[in-house]
Protein backbone atom coordinates (compact mmCIF):
# COMPACT_ATOMS: atom_id res chain seq x y z
CA UNK A 1 0.00 0.00 0.00
CA UNK A 2 1.39 3.26 -1.25
CA UNK A 3 1.71 5.79 1.90
CA UNK A 4 0.45 9.51 0.72
CA UNK A 5 2.53 12.10 1.93
CA UNK A 6 2.13 15.61 1.70
CA UNK A 7 4.50 17.08 -1.25
CA UNK A 8 5.92 20.07 1.71
CA UNK A 9 6.52 16.91 3.95
CA UNK A 10 8.81 15.23 1.57
CA UNK A 11 10.40 18.48 0.34
CA UNK A 12 11.81 18.99 3.91
CA UNK A 13 12.70 15.27 4.07
CA UNK A 14 14.50 15.71 0.85
CA UNK A 15 16.32 18.69 1.95
CA UNK A 16 16.95 17.40 5.41
CA UNK A 17 18.58 14.23 3.79
CA UNK A 18 20.51 16.33 1.29
CA UNK A 19 21.59 18.06 3.66
CA UNK A 20 22.99 15.63 5.95
CA UNK A 21 24.72 13.66 2.99
CA UNK A 22 26.97 16.81 2.65
CA UNK A 23 27.64 16.93 6.16
CA UNK A 24 28.76 13.44 6.29
CA UNK A 25 30.64 13.70 2.95
CA UNK A 26 32.33 17.04 3.18
CA UNK A 27 35.14 15.22 5.69
CA UNK A 28 35.60 12.43 3.51
CA UNK A 29 36.26 14.82 0.35
CA UNK A 30 38.42 16.91 2.06
CA UNK A 31 40.66 14.26 3.46
CA UNK A 32 40.80 12.46 -0.58
CA UNK A 33 41.49 16.32 -1.92
CA UNK A 34 44.15 16.63 0.67
CA UNK A 35 46.58 13.64 -0.18
CA UNK A 36 46.97 15.16 -3.40
CA UNK A 37 48.27 18.99 -1.49
CA UNK A 38 51.87 19.18 -0.47
CA UNK A 39 52.15 19.83 3.27
CA UNK A 40 52.85 23.51 3.43
CA UNK A 41 49.29 23.50 1.78
CA UNK A 42 47.60 21.24 3.92
CA UNK A 43 48.97 23.40 6.88
CA UNK A 44 48.22 26.59 5.48
CA UNK A 45 46.56 29.05 7.71
CA UNK A 46 44.23 29.67 4.48
CA UNK A 47 42.82 26.80 3.75
CA UNK A 48 41.88 25.69 0.76
CA UNK A 49 39.55 23.14 -1.02
CA UNK A 50 40.85 22.09 -4.29
CA UNK A 51 44.67 21.41 -4.31
CA UNK A 52 46.85 23.97 -6.08
CA UNK A 53 49.60 22.38 -6.91
CA UNK A 54 48.53 18.73 -7.30
CA UNK A 55 51.13 16.39 -6.60
CA UNK A 56 51.37 12.00 -5.65
CA UNK A 57 54.30 13.11 -3.80
CA UNK A 58 52.72 11.92 -0.58
CA UNK A 59 51.29 8.81 -1.81
CA UNK A 60 54.87 7.73 -3.16
CA UNK A 61 56.02 8.88 0.55
CA UNK A 62 53.71 5.78 1.85
CA UNK A 63 56.29 3.39 0.02
CA UNK A 64 59.88 4.66 0.15
CA UNK A 65 59.58 6.14 3.78
CA UNK A 66 57.37 3.07 5.15
CA UNK A 67 56.63 -0.19 4.60
CA UNK A 68 53.39 0.00 3.12
CA UNK A 69 54.17 -2.51 -0.22
CA UNK A 70 54.91 -5.35 2.62
CA UNK A 71 51.54 -4.35 4.08
CA UNK A 72 49.73 -4.18 1.10
CA UNK A 73 51.36 -8.10 -0.10
CA UNK A 74 49.59 -9.13 3.56
CA UNK A 75 46.74 -7.52 3.02
CA UNK A 76 46.26 -8.97 -0.12
CA UNK A 77 47.53 -12.31 1.32
CA UNK A 78 44.45 -12.12 3.88
CA UNK A 79 41.84 -11.30 1.60
CA UNK A 80 42.71 -14.19 -0.54
CA UNK A 81 42.21 -16.58 2.10
CA UNK A 82 39.51 -14.73 3.48
CA UNK A 83 37.85 -15.75 -0.48
CA UNK A 84 38.74 -19.96 0.22
CA UNK A 85 36.80 -19.31 3.30
CA UNK A 86 34.19 -18.03 1.63
CA UNK A 87 33.57 -21.11 -0.17
CA UNK A 88 33.49 -22.96 3.34
CA UNK A 89 31.04 -21.22 4.41
CA UNK A 90 29.32 -21.88 1.51
CA UNK A 91 29.83 -25.69 1.80
CA UNK A 92 28.41 -25.41 5.25
CA UNK A 93 25.23 -23.31 4.85
CA UNK A 94 24.69 -26.19 1.68
CA UNK A 95 25.19 -28.85 4.18
CA UNK A 96 22.88 -27.74 6.82
CA UNK A 97 20.69 -26.52 4.32
CA UNK A 98 20.40 -29.61 2.21
CA UNK A 99 21.62 -32.26 4.06
CA UNK A 100 20.20 -34.84 7.58
CA UNK A 101 23.25 -35.95 9.79
CA UNK A 102 22.83 -36.36 13.67
CA UNK A 103 23.13 -33.33 15.68
CA UNK A 104 22.64 -30.99 12.81
CA UNK A 105 20.03 -28.77 14.55
CA UNK A 106 22.15 -28.36 17.58
CA UNK A 107 25.16 -27.39 16.07
CA UNK A 108 23.51 -24.85 13.62
CA UNK A 109 22.05 -23.58 16.42
CA UNK A 110 25.32 -23.33 18.07
CA UNK A 111 26.46 -22.15 15.27
CA UNK A 112 24.05 -19.20 15.76
CA UNK A 113 25.10 -19.20 18.82
CA UNK A 114 28.68 -17.94 18.00
CA UNK A 115 27.15 -14.91 16.48
CA UNK A 116 25.69 -13.60 19.91
CA UNK A 117 29.50 -13.53 21.38
CA UNK A 118 30.99 -10.55 20.71
CA UNK A 119 34.48 -11.31 18.67
CA UNK A 120 36.54 -9.43 21.68
CA UNK A 121 35.50 -12.44 23.93
CA UNK A 122 37.13 -15.09 22.46
CA UNK A 123 40.50 -13.30 21.55
CA UNK A 124 42.19 -14.84 24.19
CA UNK A 125 41.14 -18.31 23.94
CA UNK A 126 41.87 -18.07 20.66
CA UNK A 127 45.29 -16.49 20.69
CA UNK A 128 45.87 -19.09 23.05
CA UNK A 129 45.32 -22.09 20.87
CA UNK A 130 47.18 -20.37 18.50
CA UNK A 131 50.29 -19.96 20.66
CA UNK A 132 49.76 -23.39 21.76
CA UNK A 133 50.01 -24.82 18.16
CA UNK A 134 53.28 -22.47 18.00
CA UNK A 135 51.09 -20.37 14.47
CA UNK A 136 51.64 -16.68 16.83
CA UNK A 137 53.81 -14.27 14.95
CA UNK A 138 52.51 -16.56 11.74
CA UNK A 139 50.45 -14.87 8.27
CA UNK A 140 48.92 -18.99 9.51
CA UNK A 141 47.96 -17.30 12.79
CA UNK A 142 46.74 -14.13 11.34
CA UNK A 143 44.91 -16.33 8.29
CA UNK A 144 42.81 -19.04 9.90
CA UNK A 145 41.01 -17.64 12.68
CA UNK A 146 38.91 -15.50 9.82
CA UNK A 147 38.45 -17.93 7.50
CA UNK A 148 34.54 -18.86 8.28
CA UNK A 149 32.18 -16.81 10.37
CA UNK A 150 28.30 -17.88 11.46
CA UNK A 151 27.29 -14.69 9.82
CA UNK A 152 28.01 -15.97 6.24
CA UNK A 153 27.42 -19.83 7.06
CA UNK A 154 23.88 -18.59 8.50
CA UNK A 155 23.51 -16.44 5.26
CA UNK A 156 23.61 -19.11 2.35
CA UNK A 157 22.27 -21.67 4.72
CA UNK A 158 19.03 -19.20 4.55
CA UNK A 159 19.54 -18.51 0.68
CA UNK A 160 20.21 -22.79 -0.11
CA UNK A 161 17.32 -23.84 1.42
CA UNK A 162 15.00 -21.98 -1.36
CA UNK A 163 16.98 -24.44 -3.77
CA UNK A 164 14.62 -27.42 -4.79
CA UNK A 165 15.74 -30.65 -3.54
CA UNK A 166 14.23 -32.04 -6.97
CA UNK A 167 16.85 -30.12 -8.62
CA UNK A 168 19.41 -31.42 -6.63
CA UNK A 169 18.39 -34.97 -6.46
CA UNK A 170 17.97 -34.86 -10.64
CA UNK A 171 21.53 -33.83 -10.84
CA UNK A 172 22.72 -37.16 -8.93
CA UNK A 173 20.15 -39.01 -10.88
CA UNK A 174 22.29 -37.75 -13.71
CA UNK A 175 25.59 -39.03 -12.53
CA UNK A 176 26.75 -35.65 -10.76
CA UNK A 177 28.75 -36.20 -7.61
CA UNK A 178 27.96 -34.36 -4.49
CA UNK A 179 31.12 -31.99 -5.04
CA UNK A 180 30.31 -31.50 -9.22
CA UNK A 181 26.51 -30.84 -7.67
CA UNK A 182 27.92 -28.32 -5.41
CA UNK A 183 30.24 -26.42 -8.07
CA UNK A 184 28.30 -26.68 -11.15
CA UNK A 185 25.21 -26.72 -9.92
CA UNK A 186 24.83 -24.93 -6.11
CA UNK A 187 27.22 -22.33 -6.67
CA UNK A 188 26.09 -21.02 -9.94
CA UNK A 189 22.04 -20.49 -8.76
CA UNK A 190 23.67 -18.81 -5.57
CA UNK A 191 25.30 -16.10 -7.80
CA UNK A 192 23.58 -13.68 -5.70
CA UNK A 193 24.74 -14.38 -2.50
CA UNK A 194 27.75 -15.20 -3.47
CA UNK A 195 28.30 -11.66 -4.55
CA UNK A 196 27.33 -9.87 -1.33
CA UNK A 197 29.25 -12.24 0.64
CA UNK A 198 32.48 -11.32 -1.89
CA UNK A 199 32.22 -8.00 -0.96
CA UNK A 200 32.15 -8.25 2.74
CA UNK A 201 34.70 -10.65 2.43
CA UNK A 202 36.82 -8.59 0.63
CA UNK A 203 35.92 -5.35 2.70
CA UNK A 204 36.89 -7.39 6.07
CA UNK A 205 39.72 -8.52 5.12
CA UNK A 206 40.73 -5.15 3.35
CA UNK A 207 40.11 -3.35 7.20
CA UNK A 208 41.78 -6.23 9.10
CA UNK A 209 43.40 -4.37 12.36
CA UNK A 210 43.06 -5.70 15.71
CA UNK A 211 43.54 -9.03 15.42
CA UNK A 212 46.97 -9.08 13.09
CA UNK A 213 48.28 -6.20 15.66
CA UNK A 214 47.51 -9.11 18.44
CA UNK A 215 49.05 -11.88 16.70
CA UNK A 216 52.05 -10.50 15.31
CA UNK A 217 54.74 -9.19 16.60
CA UNK A 218 57.05 -8.89 13.67
CA UNK A 219 56.33 -6.01 11.35
CA UNK A 220 56.56 -7.24 7.94
CA UNK A 221 53.40 -9.34 8.91
CA UNK A 222 51.62 -6.33 9.18
CA UNK A 223 48.10 -4.61 7.41
CA UNK A 224 47.67 -2.10 5.28
CA UNK A 225 45.31 -1.01 8.60
CA UNK A 226 47.89 -1.66 11.22
CA UNK A 227 50.32 0.29 9.07
CA UNK A 228 48.06 3.44 9.20
CA UNK A 229 48.38 3.33 12.86
CA UNK A 230 51.56 2.94 12.86
CA UNK A 231 51.77 6.17 10.11
CA UNK A 232 49.87 8.16 12.77
CA UNK A 233 52.58 7.40 15.26
CA UNK A 234 56.09 8.15 13.14
CA UNK A 235 54.21 10.89 11.25
CA UNK A 236 51.51 12.94 14.00
CA UNK A 237 52.55 16.32 12.41
CA UNK A 238 52.41 15.27 8.80
CA UNK A 239 48.69 15.75 8.06
CA UNK A 240 49.39 15.45 3.81
CA UNK A 241 50.58 11.77 4.51
CA UNK A 242 48.35 10.53 7.12
CA UNK A 243 45.49 11.47 4.62
CA UNK A 244 47.88 10.07 1.67
CA UNK A 245 47.42 6.59 3.92
CA UNK A 246 43.63 6.90 4.62
CA UNK A 247 42.78 7.46 1.17
CA UNK A 248 45.19 4.54 0.41
CA UNK A 249 43.13 2.93 2.44
CA UNK A 250 39.20 3.95 1.76
CA UNK A 251 39.27 3.85 -1.74
CA UNK A 252 39.40 0.64 -3.06
CA UNK A 253 36.82 -0.28 -0.94
CA UNK A 254 34.92 3.09 -2.13
CA UNK A 255 35.04 1.86 -5.56
CA UNK A 256 34.04 -1.72 -4.86
CA UNK A 257 31.14 -0.13 -2.91
CA UNK A 258 30.19 2.10 -5.60
CA UNK A 259 29.66 -1.28 -8.78
CA UNK A 260 28.79 -3.43 -5.98
CA UNK A 261 25.89 -1.32 -3.33
CA UNK A 262 23.11 -3.07 -5.79
CA UNK A 263 24.01 -6.70 -4.72
CA UNK A 264 25.20 -5.91 -1.75
CA UNK A 265 21.24 -4.50 -1.17
CA UNK A 266 19.73 -7.31 -3.30
CA UNK A 267 21.64 -9.98 -0.70
CA UNK A 268 20.33 -8.58 2.38
CA UNK A 269 16.93 -8.23 0.86
CA UNK A 270 17.10 -12.20 -0.31
CA UNK A 271 18.09 -13.16 2.98
CA UNK A 272 15.83 -11.50 4.62
CA UNK A 273 13.12 -13.30 2.80
CA UNK A 274 14.03 -17.00 3.39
Amino acid sequence: MDIQVRPVYKTIVIALLVIGAIAMCIPFIWMILSSFKPESEVTSLTPTFWPQEPTMHNFTRLFTEMNFQQYLINTLIIVFFSFIGLFLNAAAGYAFAKFNFPGKNVLYYLVLGTMMIPSQVTMIPVYLILNEMHLTNTMAGIVLPGMVNAFGIFLFRQFMTSIPNDLIEAARLDGAGEIRTFFQLVIPIAKPIFAVQGILTFIGGWNSFLWPLIVANDESLYTLSVGLSLLKGQYGGDFAIQMAGASFMVIPILIIFIFAQRHIIEGYTISGMK
